[in-house]
């Protein structure tokens, strides 16, 4: 009997492989004999680069950079195991939890942070990079990050324009001479599991401005600046950007990433189960088991489990997902593949109680649900 156990983080409580060594320990109670496969997964948004660290032996790189304001910050990087594959965190350089609520602005936060991690991705030799844009606090379209990468943003003067979504309406050249020239070489894949376009009513301003602290005023203006950046690109690069899906990812990054690194973009939980095989190990599986700590209606749009889900179905593999709590909409997940969604919780318990005891939680609710899917029979 073989059973693949893939879940995501269980977000402060426990890592992904955390996660997996207790269901794993609990399947153990259930059949010992049983031959299990813990594959740590992550969707491209907060803890993949630690889940593809700590799954493939590989190092974090710490260095400094500037935040979302300007400031400089501890951030850093980390190098897979084959010492060529880069992950970056978008968070970690230009998030949205890096700042206050009072200084959450989309119109003067900058994604410069983040070209400044490519770059020192690039000293260290890395040449394919996978690039989670989870949680930015910015609505630039990327022209943050352009200009650490030595590309010039000017407007009518010929003057450099400065940091912030609001800027982007003065650009008028783009000039990318000055592109660092090794990005031409590299391989760029950003975990992207939204379809919003760069602007528009259902563009990056519109839809995610706002949660980014931008007023509505601050929306239209911001809709308007990208919308003047797209026209720029347009013209200079051959690209129409404005109604692309998936390019208003981020406020706009994905867009600069496509238009001017020849990137792609791909769902998250689908890059991050490629680099751990997960396919290959679900193939000739009698069961797999995924989870993380919270499984509601948004589960089924690009996040860990049903990526795991799909991986399963495709060889009629049932997938049992452990939830440290259960929300509303499930319902959809079965439709994914889905065969069961099973609460950890076994009692009446706060938050907290939950959160520091996750970990036995996980291993009896791993062990209940193996044995109520395979049964057991008693010695």
């Amino acid at each position: 009997m073989k059973i693949v156990i893939a879940p995501d983080s269980f977000k402060g409580s426990l890592s992904a492989k955390r996660a997996g060594l207790a269901i794993e320990r609990g399947v153990k109670r259930a059949f010992p004999e049983s031959v299990t496969v813990v594959i740590p997964m992550a969707d491209g948004g907060e803890g993949t680069l630690e889940c593809l660290i700590e799954a493939t032996e590989g190092q974090l790189i710490k260095t400094t950079v500037k935040d979302p304001l300007g400031r400089d910050i501890e951030s850093g990087f980390g190098i897979l195991g084959d010492r060529t594959t880069c992950i970056i965190e978008m968070a970690m350089c230009a998030g949205l939890y890096l700042l206050a609520p009072h200084e959450r602005n989309p119109l003067v936060t900058t994604t410069y942070g983040f070209g400044q991690l490519i770059l020192a991705a690039l000293d260290h030799g890395c040449c394919k990079f996978i690039l989670g844009i989870g949680g930015s606090a910015t609505n630039d379209g990327g022209a943050g990050m352009l200009q650490a990468l030595g590309i010039q943003l000017l407007d009518q003067a010929g003057q450099s324009v400065g940091f912030g979504g609001g800027q982007l309406e003065a650009i008028a050249e783009i000039r990318t001479a000055g592109l660092d020239p090794r990005i031409s070489e590299c391989e760029f894949i950003v975990a992207c599991d939204v379809d919003n376009p760069f602007v528009g009513p259902s563009g990056a301003s519109v839809v995610f401005g706002p949660q980014k602290g931008a007023a509505p005023e601050a929306v239209r203006r911001l809709d308007r600046s990208m919308n003047n950046f797209a026209d720029v690109i347009q013209r200079e690069q051959g690209i129409a950007l404005h109604n692309i899906p998936g390019t208003g990812a981020a406020g706009g990054l994905s867009g600069a990433i496509l238009a001017f690194m020849n990137g792609k973009l791909e769902s998250g939980v689908s890059i991050i189960a490629r680099v751990m095989g997960l396919d290959a190990a679900v193939r000739d599986a009698d069961l797999v088991i995924t989870g993380e700590g919270q499984v509601d209606f948004q589960t089924a749009r690009g996040k860990t489990p049903c990526g795991v889900a799909h991986a399963a179905r495709k060889y009629g593999v049932p997938v049992i997902i452990l939830a440290g709590s259960i929300g509303t909409g499930i319902e959809s997940l079965y439709d994914h593949g889905v065969t069961a969604v099973v609460s950890i919780m076994n009692r009446p318990m706060t938050l907290e109680e939950a959160l520091s005891g996750a970990e036995p939680l996980l291993e009896e609710a791993a062990e209940g649900a193996a044995r109520i899917r395979l049964g057991h029979r008693p010695d």
